[in-house]
């Protein structure tokens, strides 16, 4: 790959994500003292620091300004976004009116933190300036959008903005939504002066924690653990059959752990992977397509996933660990998933692997060590564990300092061991010899690496008597430090060891690390900055408006109330959206508007959804859109590096996602797969038998298992694949799940179900807007015994039962059914609502044992094929 492809392939980054323009020393030099500021800013606020020092000096502001910082978070964002991202071509000059903006963008942030007292004041009675501040703001956010994303978010927030002032003029608006339209200072004062817009949870969560992970991301890239992730995807697996491509899978899922950009993860990796994929047989358009169905899907590994996983953390309002247990699978067996496609692409040429020195290291070895691994960090964890729970008798609530001496003594020791071997360089693939390097000298050449994203793990995931997990936002800023620290000291603490005099040199090589660090997380993160604010101003309008409710009745009556079609409309809709936006804002604008929605629509369908469910559809179709032809950006970043067509990559790339746009319709209908009430037995088949069946879902997509399957077979694949994920469909068609009762058997049927049992109710009541009597399932786990009508009000659903009608009274205020039925149905119209039935789940055969026949099934086509089979399968 020539230095052209290479720097149009950066150039794509800079101009979707981290900036474009270069407008001279003086602009380069402001722009990078701003990133920086705005760096060390957010680990000034994340940490005890200002607490400190206000209490040391006496001066409010530095506790305050923790409570102001998405104020400051987006100054910042505004700024740098009209600094580094030219618009109307201006790339080598910044013109005056840009200067003005940046000097009203600030302005217009700021002016929330300097006068907050005054405006805390006299909540909602704004003053003539506070509009035009507001009016300011709201002009110079949505022109950073436009610099920084793009048209597509500038025309979905105008049009939320023109539904705010203009949709009380309609009256089919308003006889859904009761919405009379709201005058421009009470829609200003509600989108700028109060945390209901612009300023919301989007944009908070951005603040205290987004920003940390992007920050901890570009450190560990720039100190040079991303190139250590890809020298040992490439020692690993690079000799096997495709051996590059699967490299490229692994390295991908690494990089992209901590990569916020599918076009960043593409770049980075892609530099070294595709032109190797090239080399050894792979197609321009196939070898980009590997690379961008990898990097798209990084997003979605725990533990750091994309940007919109945090935002799930308020939106479903669950703790962080739960997003990264429900996504656990899925992400896992999408991957191996893909590993499985490249493997029968390489079959279906008849490739080959990398030269590699030493002693080739087989499939099985392979499998060995990467569940040694997995089970040593495991081991060590609970040895840690171990040590501080013998010792926090001894010093109760002090055992994080011994735990902080073991880590510095295997940073010191993992620094040694790597001093041994040559620095990790970064390696030409166009070099005319290219071989995989061997994996131990390249694994214990990077292992410390390994230590700070073992501190965010184990600050997000492990919880003990004496030990509580910390937040996502605590846990990402002290992994942050031990990966500065890192960055810092790694280079000239190997010098030492080695001997080598130039200790000096490599002190400031750490340095200018850890600046780079610093500037490129802040550089990467201003259009998550902006998008996040712009997206505010939707779920500002859906405060105000109601707007989810026209979005939802225009989507049910083109579905008809059919939940497979509503989810395939809300497919697509992510698909289209995410060509124009970041998967971020996408995710924001699709699960504000859908996401109940669809809770509804399945609960009328008698299905009942979990919300984790809904969100985790939408963040999954957010991410593929990155690939999506005709605009995936990423398949464009490939293109430019594989020198491939652009479309054919993204479509290749597409097909090869299509095993990951499975998993999302699998995962509502089979809440296995998300763990959601799974025990540790369970999750280990759910897992196994999972991935059977989504490796021969990749195996029909690609028309080859053993050997070129038949139609009839791929058919019969496909009938295994859905045994495999659905058992429960076939179990249904023979065994009723539930038995329905109605009238006072329904009651009795209530007081008769144990302690910690479940019922389904099915409760029918007019709309709250239009009259009309709908219907509509939840799920009751009585807790209190007693009489069924007693039962039923302890859960907080007052009953009456009257002439065999079990008449239902508004729920309870602070009960989970008074959100989900009070704001919808009417229960004070001339119709009363009332219980229908209660459904109890019956007694049946486990719908595992439908798995015996799917896998006899699948042996007998491997033994089909394997008569036909004209190479070993590796």
């Amino acid at each position: 790959m020539s230095e052209t492809e290479v720097k149009s392939a950066e150039d794509m980054v800079a101009e979707a994500d981290t900036g474009a323009r270069q407008a001279g020393p003086f602009a380069t030099k402001l722009v990078f003292a701003l990133c920086i500021a705005w760096s060390l800013f957010q680990l000034y606020i994340a940490s005890k620091l200002p607490g400190v020092v206000a209490q040391a000096t006496g001066v409010g502001i530095f506790a305050n300004i923790v409570a102001q910082a998405r104020y400051v978070h987006l100054a910042f964002a505004l700024v740098l976004a009209t600094l580094a991202f030219p618009i109307f071509g201006h790339r080598n000059r910044i013109p005056i009116y840009d200067w003005i903006l940046v000097i009203l963008g600030a302005s217009a942030c700021l002016y929330l933190v300097v006068f907050r007292f005054e405006i805390a004041d006299r909540p909602g009675l704004w003053t003539t300036t506070d509009i035009v501040m507001s009016g300011i703001g709201m002009a110079t956010l949505m022109i950073a959008v436009f610099r920084s994303l793009g048209l597509p978010l500038v025309i979905i927030g105008s049009l939320f903005l023109a539904l705010a002032f203009f949709g009380g003029y309609s009256e089919w608006i308003g006889s859904i939504t009761n919405y009379g339209g709201a005058s421009f200072s009470k829609a200003m004062g509600h989108y700028w002066m109060q945390t209901e817009g612009v300023f919301g949870v989007a944009l908070g969560v951005s603040t205290t924690m987004i920003f940390l992970f992007v920050l901890f991301g570009a450190l560990l890239e720039k100190a040079g653990g991303g190139n250590w992730f890809i020298k040992v995807a490439i020692a690993l697996l690079g000799a096997l059959r495709g051996g590059p491509a699967k490299a490229s899978v692994l390295s991908s899922m690494m990089t992209g752990m901590i990569s916020g950009s599918s076009i960043a993860n593409t770049v980075t990796t892609g530099t070294f992977t595709i032109p190797l994929m090239k080399r050894i047989g792979f197609s321009p358009e196939k070898a980009g397509a590997v690379e961008v169905a990898s990097s798209t899907n990084g997003q979605l590994t725990p533990p750091v996933m994309g940007a919109a996983a945090f935002l799930m953390v308020e939106y479903v309002n669950i703790p962080y660990i739960e997003v990264v247990k429900h996504a656990f699978l899925p992400a896992v067996i999408s991957y191996i998933a893909l590993l499985y496609i490249v493997h029968l692409e390489s079959l279906k040429m008849g490739l080959q692997g990398l030269k590699k020195p030493g002693r080739h290291i087989g499939v099985v070895m392979i499998l060995f060590l990467m569940i040694s691994g997995f089970l040593g960090m495991a081991a060590i964890t609970f040895i840690v564990i171990a040590i501080r729970a013998m010792l926090e008798p001894m010093m109760p609530g002090a055992t994080v300092y011994p735990a902080l001496v073991m880590l510095g003594a295997a940073y010191i020791g993992l620094l040694y061991v790597a001093s041994r071997f040559p620095d990790i360089e970064v390696d030409d693939p166009n070099a005319k010899a290219v071989t995989a390097p061997r994996l131990t000298p390249t694994f214990l050449g990077g292992a410390y690496f390994a230590l700070p994203i073992f501190v965010l793990v184990w600050n997000l995931m492990v919880r003990t008597e004496h030990l509580d997990r910390l937040s996502p936002a605590l846990s990402a800023f002290w992994a942050t430090i031990a990966m500065i620290i890192v960055a810092l000291t790694h280079h000239p603490i190997k010098a030492a060891f080695r001997g080598e005099s130039e200790v000096a040199n490599q002190m400031k090589a750490g340095f200018r690390e850890f600046v780079a660090g610093l500037e490129g997380g802040a550089r990467n993160m201003i259009g998550i900055g902006v998008a996040t604010g712009a997206a505010g101003i939707i779920v500002g309008t859906i405060s105000l408006t109601g707007a989810h409710q026209i979005i939802g009745q225009v989507i049910e009556v083109i579905s008809g109330g059919n939940l497979i079609i509503l989810l395939l409309l809300v497919a697509v809709l992510s698909l289209i959206l995410g060509m124009g936006l970041p998967t971020t804002a996408n995710y924001i604008v699709v699960s504000s508007l859908m996401a109940p929605v669809i809770v509804t629509v399945g609960a009328q369908s008698g299905l009942i959804v979990p919300l984790i469910a809904v969100h985790m559809f939408v963040f999954y179709f957010g991410i593929l859109a990155d690939d999506t032809p005709p605009v995936g950006l990423a398949a464009y970043a490939a293109a430019a590096i594989s020198r491939g067509d652009p479309i054919k990559t993204g479509l290749v790339g597409f097909s090869y996602d299509i095993r990951t746009a499975l998993l999302p319709f699998m995962f509502i209908f089979n809440t296995d797969l998300l763990l959601i009430n799974v025990g540790p037995a369970k999750a280990v088949l759910v897992f196994f038998v999972s991935l059977i069946a989504m490796l021969v879902f990749a195996a029909v997509t690609q028309g080859y298992f053993i050997a070129k399957s038949r139609r009839w077979e791929s058919a019969v694949l496909m009938v295994v694949v859905f045994m495999l994920f659905r058992p429960d469909f076939f179990l249904d068609q023979w065994q009723d799940k539930y038995t329905e009762v109605t009238g006072p058997a329904a009651l009795t049927a209530v007081e008769e179900l144990p302690t910690g049992g479940s019922a389904r109710l099915t409760i029918s009541a007019p709309d709250f807007d239009t009259g009309i009597v709908g219907s509509t399932t939840v799920v009751l786990s009585p807790e209190a015994e007693g009489s069924g009508i007693e039962r039923l009000s302890a859960a907080g659903l007052g009953v009456t039962e009257t002439n065999g009608i079990l008449a239902l009274e508004e729920p309870f205020p602070g009960t989970p059914y008074f959100e989900k039925l009070a704001n919808d149905y009417d229960f004070y119209g001339d119709e009363p609502a009332q219980i229908v039935s209660v459904a109890i789940e019956n007694e049946r055969m486990a719908k595992e044992v439908f798995f015996i026949p799917a896998l006899v099934i699948l042996l007998l086509i491997v033994l089909l094929q394997r008569r036909r089979a004209t190479q070993p399968p590796f």
